[in-house]
């Protein structure tokens, strides 16, 4: 009887096994594990100075998504044997959207917003805020000083310009060190003026965001300057004239356009 007894629990302990093994939830866990870890371990080999943010499966199924720091993503089959490089697009009623860029915008939009503004410089309109731009520039960059000079223009619009450092020459020179002294002078946004007028910088040195913003500038895909990020996280690259600008902020069919 008692025999009877354990053979019964056996079964019904086998049969609730089976039953969470076929559980949706518990199935896509472990079918996800295996591919992830063989990714994870493929690229630490032959890639290891690729700054991985996460893995997870894509929309697409049998491939995994490898999305990096820099806000770029890689494609990888299941097995981890083929990687595409690249964008993924989504086909929809009014034509491809490039999941690639939307992932891309989330990123900055979520890092710029964790920004404290007191690490900024910035341009205000004396008037409502009716719209923001964040640029990332440099102090000697010739199309940031044009940007510059037309910041009046915008502010009259209503559209302020919060300043990041991006010294296109890394973390060394002469640009590196102008810019530290800008974020540290007393007067920041005199003395940035004054830095786009090519005028003389005296050298200051303090705890500055420079360093931690250019850092910022390569994960969200910063390559140039200036760049010119929206409040949707969007970015242009280069230089964009005032009228322009001003399109893409108040016109939706400008936006639309992508300008």
């Amino acid at each position: 009887m008692n025999q009877q007894l354990h053979l019964r629990s056996l079964s019904l302990l086998f049969l609730c096994c089976c039953a969470l093994l076929s559980a949706p939830g518990f199935a896509q866990q472990q079918d996800d594990a295996a591919p992830v870890a063989a990714i994870r371990s493929l690229l630490a080999k032959t890639q290891p100075d690729m700054k991985i943010a996460a893995i997870k499966a894509s929309p697409v199924m049998g491939l995994y998504e490898v999305q990096l720091r820099s806000g770029h993503s890689v494609f990888v089959s299941a097995d981890a044997r083929y990687l595409i490089p690249g964008d993924l697009y989504q086909a929809g009623d009014d034509g491809l959207v490039n999941l690639g860029d939307k992932h891309r915008d989330e990123l900055r939009k979520e890092k710029i917003a964790a920004v404290d503004e007191k690490d900024m410089i910035i341009f205000a309109p004396k008037g409502p805020r009716k719209a923001t731009i964040t640029v990332f520039t440099d102090v000697d960059c010739p199309y940031c000083r044009k940007l510059h000079s037309e910041i009046a223009e915008l502010n009259a619009l209503g559209i302020a310009v919060r300043y990041l450092a991006y010294p296109r020459t890394g973390l060394k020179g002469e640009t590196y060190t102008k810019m530290i002294s800008t974020w540290c002078a007393t007067d920041r946004k005199a003395m940035f003026t004054a830095a786009k007028r090519d005028e003389t910088v005296p050298v200051k040195k303090c705890k500055s965001p420079v360093e931690a913003q250019f850092q910022l500038g390569e994960e969200v895909g910063v390559t140039g300057t200036p760049s010119i990020v929206f409040e949707d996280g969007t970015m242009l690259p280069g230089y964009v004239p005032v009228a322009t600008l001003a399109s893409y902020l108040f016109d939706d069919e400008a936006k639309d356009g992508h300008l």
